[in-house]
């Protein structure tokens, strides 16, 4: 009787013991669903070491950057359970393994996600050879917080960035710090932060804010918000970010609304303007994105609406995380990415806009990159110096840094210059090359051969102009890859305006390029533009402004009746009188340029007086259009 009693208790006692086991798991997921790691992990590590314990216990752990728990999980995970692992999980250990700069091991585990040979090293040799800049960053003193990142420009000479350091906002359960708060602050030398203080409670509220960014004039904000409300999205219960705009009226940040874009059921974070405040780039996992976050871009419309957002592609994002974006006075786009190969966790990217589209992400090199979270890069691309933040130290640290040119990137781009049609080597044109900034960095005037080369630098935007009298001139914009060369040498192929336009024709005898235009008629004795002369002139007006560079001389003549000087200051009045119309209909006054000849120039035998009929001398009163350039 005893005997079964006992036999009886064990097995309550074991029943017991599953049930509870089966309620802390299930308590253990809730926490894992919040996104509550650091609670999470503690529970998981006391249970049953089963396929969903390890792999959320792994993941808890890499989550909260504790890597080498993590490490060790995530073996332990693929020892005992190897095949039957959902592949994301391989990427994930890849990405803890190389925040310990394993990066051997982690290139098998790639290998397998990718489904072919990653080398990492071999990517790390090269990009240190190839990328644009050496970085020189500095670590920001900022007394009296752990943890600070997304430090932005705030009017002339301050900074505005997000903290923890409000110890009396609730505690986030990710990582047990306090909710994030915006402050403003003086930036010190480029080094420290002084007058530090928190911006109103419009702004600051028991939820996280972070990631402010301003217009120019400071009149406007906008920045992130983390919602009180958590919804529901696939397995867990999220509390989503949107985007807020706030307006600045007599120094009080008032009208805090979020953008009509966000949603409760999705995040928008992380907004950027253009240089121009008529686009605004931010990150989301809204419906429609490729990957964990894309970057996102939206118009900003005259009345202040917005309009619809649009998913930047597959060129810029990938099915992991792009977040962070940035737009430089420049107009390249720096972000930070874990999808994109890298050092390990965030890295930041660059991304050079060619003829309205981004080209091929870059990445930054070692000297800016670390093996944990590198984000929230922006940079004053004229001073070559900016901001970082990064979890390198083991919390969110800000840096500031200064940037040079990577002495190791020297390369060129050649071509030659020839008519689009018949193909001529056209020696004596102007070739210029314009760096992203639409600086001039050299030009040179090619030879008898037509070539040209310029030295440029790897993963950089450029464009190459070619220019000759009278010819249309030529622009070619590419991008250099990460070896410094582009796909193929420019041919500038530059065509005349005779061949372009048949009002445009060559005076082989003079050697001129002309435009005829039906003749142009001014009253007896009179300088003033008639009807019917404007309409012949209109024809010219539309021809400059398609041609933004054309360069024209307007010349009258006179016949020989009438005294030599009172023909030529009346051919010098008409000509005049002609540019001055042709201003007026908004042709810039330094494209042209006026003369009389008076009687010095006819087209015939008829030089003086009584000679010819009426119709001959007809012959030589008249208005030309010669192209000078």
């Amino acid at each position: 009787m005893k005997k079964n009693i006992y036999i009886l208790a064990s097995l309550l006692l074991v029943s017991g013991m599953a049930f509870a086991q089966k309620g802390n798991i299930k308590k253990a997921n809730k926490l894992f669903e919040k996104r509550a790691y650091t609670e999470a992990a503690e529970t998981y590590e006391t249970k049953e070491r089963s396929q969903e314990v390890l792999q959320n216990l792994a993941d808890s752990y890499y989550y909260n950057t504790s890597l080498q728990k993590a490490i060790k999980t995530y073996r332990e995970l693929f020892v005992e359970y190897g095949d039957s692992i959902d592949i994301e999980y391989h990427f994930r250990y890849a990405q803890a393994l190389k925040g310990v700069k394993d990066y051997k091991e982690a290139d098998k585990h790639l290998s397998k996600y990718y489904n072919k040979p990653i080398n990492t090293f071999a990517f790390l040799e090269e990009t240190d050879k190839t990328t644009p800049h050496v970085f020189n960053a500095e670590q920001i003193v900022n007394e009296g917080s752990s943890s600070d990142f997304g430090l932005s420009f705030y009017g002339d000479n301050k900074v505005a960035f997000a903290s923890a350091r409000n110890t009396e906002n609730p505690s986030y359960s990710w990582n047990e710090l306090p909710y994030l708060d915006l402050y403003s602050a003086t930036l010190k030398n480029d080094t420290t932060l002084v007058d530090v203080k928190p911006f109103s409670d419009a702004i600051n509220t028991d939820s996280h804010e972070s990631n402010a960014v301003f217009t120019r004039d400071g009149s406007t904000m906008y920045f992130n918000r983390t919602n009180i409300i958590r919804k529901k999205t696939d397995d867990n219960r999220i509390a989503h970010i949107k985007i807020y705009k706030a307006e600045r009226v007599d120094g009080v940040w008032i009208n805090v609304t979020a953008l009509p874009f966000t949603s409760d059921n999705y995040s928008t974070e992380h907004p950027t303007l253009s240089k121009d405040e008529k686009t605004l780039y931010f990150a989301s996992d809204m419906p429609g994105t490729l990957g964990s976050f894309d970057i996102y871009k939206v118009a900003i419309n005259d009345d202040g609406t917005f309009g619809e957002p649009e998913n930047l592609g597959e060129t810029i994002n990938t099915k992991h995380r792009e977040q962070f974006p940035f737009i430089s006075d420049f107009n390249v786009l720096y972000f930070s990415s874990i999808g994109h190969q890298g050092y390990g966790g965030l890295d930041v990217f660059r991304s050079n806009m060619v003829n309205g589209s981004f080209d091929k992400p870059v990445n930054l090199g070692s000297s800016i990159n670390s093996n944990l979270d590198d984000f929230a890069y922006v940079v004053k691309e004229k001073d070559n110096l900016g901001y970082l933040s990064s979890n390198r130290t083991g919390f969110d640290r800000l840096f500031s840094f200064v940037r040079e040119v990577n002495p190791l990137t020297i390369y060129q781009v050649e071509g030659i210059v020839q008519d689009l049609n018949s193909k001529e080597l056209l020696a004596g044109s102007l070739v210029t090359l314009f760096d992203e900034s639409d600086t001039v960095i050299q030009d040179t005037i090619v030879a008898d051969d037509a070539y040209y080369i310029f030295k440029i630098k790897p993963n950089q935007k450029y464009k190459v102009r070619g220019t000759r009298k009278t010819y249309i001139p030529q622009d070619v914009e590419f991008s250099t890859d990460s070896k410094g060369k582009v796909q193929h040498n420019i041919y500038l192929n530059l065509e005349s305006f005779a061949d372009a336009e048949e009002r445009v024709k060559k005076d082989e005898v003079k050697d001129v390029v002309k435009v005829e235009l039906d003749k142009i008629y001014f009253d007896f004795d009179k300088s003033n533009i008639r009807e019917d002369a404007a309409v012949t002139l209109q024809v010219l007006v539309d021809l400059m402004k398609k041609y933004p560079s054309m360069e024209v001389e307007v010349s009258a003549h006179t016949d020989a009746r009438g005294p030599d000087q009172y023909n030529l200051d009346l051919s010098k009045r008409r000509a005049a009188s002609t540019l001055e119309y042709l201003v007026s209909q908004g042709i810039e006054r330094n494209r042209l340029k006026s003369i009389g000849y008076g009687e010095m120039q006819p087209l015939n035998d008829c030089v003086k007086e009584g000679i010819c009929e009426d119709d001959e001398y007809d012959i030589n009163r008249r208005c030309e259009f010669t192209i000078l350039n």
